[in-house]
Parts: structure tokens; C-alpha cells; sequence
């Protein structure tokens, strides 16, 4: 059965912005979706800010075993609704990869707790990115380490907890390095951030770079269908076995 995946994008750069245009005609999401069906059977539909429910109904989160996120400039018109039914699918199992500025996203810091600053500069630095973790599944088919001829600087200090596994880590021309691989576990579902995406660069025709978010889309499935936990009080008042006497 093929995955079910839905691509968020805000889906506002593309249409104001000729230089974000011309790199992506079919938008953001619609390369990132190119890139997916060159490495996988997945099941893609595509979901944007200004829809009604911002694209992520409860019926259709209930529907999608992983989403992407790509945001930057309208982080604060996402509705906290939506970020309320967002947290709960991944909470129940629904994986999450948050792409580049996502970092910023509210689902991203309603999950991690913190701020997610980091120091950044838009020029013209080269990232290399070096596989630290080479037996993880995201590092599937991965070379030791790539490059992106250009991109947006992220530096340390990046304000997240620390990530369950560190997967991948970055450096630039100027000399910063950042963590720009993370995996993350909340709930009973899987999160993955990861660095690059500029919108003005054209990262998202990168070959390994469309690898790299196929292989954690993968990842991100939903594990298992396995007990799920009842919490409170109601069925647990009763006790399994007899309580001794008072």
C-alpha cells in the first residue's frame, strides 16, 4: 500500500516573487512531490495555507501517514486550530517532516518547546552537508557527505532540544556549522527536520537532497498498529486485580 503523503506549503513566495517562479513553475510543493515519485510509491496530495482549515482537515490529517512542511513568511496566519489537529495526528502516530524555515513553524515549536532561533545569512555560501549518523534508514543511498553550490546560512546556536538521533550536520562557506538533520520522537510518531530549502536556490532539484526527504518520509511512517494507551481515570478506576481491604 502506498504511503500517504500530503505536502504542506504556504504557497506564497511562488506567487509574488518571479525568481521563486522561475525555479519552481509547478511551485515548491510540486518539486518536492517530483522528487518523491522518483524514489518511492507514495500516495501525494498537496495542501496549502489559504485553503479552508489551511489544507489539514481532521478528516484529511486522519487520512495521511506523513506530512511535510514547508513555511516561512506566514508562519502566524496558520490557525491554531490547525496546529492544535496537527500535534495530535503526530502524537497518534502521523509522521512529520518540517523542511528549512519550518523551524519557525508553530507545529515545529508547539512540539520541540522552544524558540527554534538559530543565526542565519542569505549570500553566497556553499553548504556542505556531512552524514554523522551513516547507519540510520534516513542515510540510505547517501554519499559520505554533499554539497549544495549555494544556499542560506543557518548557524548554531540552534535552539531546539537535543534530537533523539543527529543525522546530519552542515558547514558553510563562512565558517558555520549547524545540525541539520534531526530526528525527533513525540508520541507515538516521528519527526524530522531538515535544513536546506531556500526559496530563492534551487535546493529542491538537488538529486540527494530529494533522496534525503524520500528516505525520511519513509522513516516517518506510522510504526505499527499496536496498543494504544488509555490515560485518566474511567476504565482504569477498576482495578485488574481485587484491592486489599482498608
Amino acid at each position: 500500500m502506498s504511503l500517504r503523503v500530503i505536502i504542506w506549503n504556504e504557497h506564497r513566495h511562488e506567487l509574488k516573487n518571479e525568481t521563486v517562479r522561475a525555479l519552481y513553475p509547478q511551485a515548491l510543493h510540486g518539486a518536492i512531490a517530483d522528487g518523491l515519485r522518483e524514489h518511492g510509491d507514495f500516495d501525494i496530495t498537496i495542501a496549502t495555507l489559504d485553503e479552508p482549515c489551511n489544507g489539514l482537515s481532521e478528516e484529511r490529517l486522519a487520512n495521511t501517514d506523513v506530512l511535510i512542511w514547508w513555511g516561512h513568511t506566514a508562519h502566524k496566519e496558520v490557525l491554531d486550530d490547525t496546529v492544535d489537529r496537527v500535534q495530535q495526528r503526530v502524537l497518534d502516530g502521523m509522521g512529520l517532516v518540517v523542511l528549512h524555515s519550518g523551524h519557525h513553524s508553530k507545529i515545529f515549536r508547539r512540539l520541540m518547546g522552544t524558540t527554534a532561533n538559530l543565526k542565519w545569512r542569505e549570500s553566497t555560501d556553499k553548504e556542505r552537508i556531512w552524514i554523522v549518523s551513516p547507519n540510520h534508514p534516513i542515510c540510505e543511498g547517501l554519499p559520505e557527505y554533499f554539497e549544495i553550490e549555494r544556499e542560506e546560512m543557518y548557524g548554531e546556536h540552534f535552539d531546539i532540544p537535543d534530537p533523539d538521533e543527529l543525522v546530519m550536520v552542515s558547514w558553510f562557506t563562512g565558517g558555520e556549522i549547524f545540525r541539520s538533520g534531526l530526528c525527533y520522537h513525540r508520541g507515538r510518531g516521528r519527526i524530522f527536520y531538515f535544513r536546506p530549502g531556500h526559496e530563492t536556490y534551487p535546493t529542491y532539484h538537488h538529486p540527494v537532497v530529494r533522496k534525503v526527504i524520500a528516505n525520511a518520509v519513509s522513516w516517518a511512517r506510522p510504526l505499527c498498529n499496536g496498543p494504544r494507551p488509555v490515560y485518566g481515570l474511567g476504565f482504569w478506576n477498576k482495578p485488574l486485580e481485587p484491592l486489599p481491604a482498608e
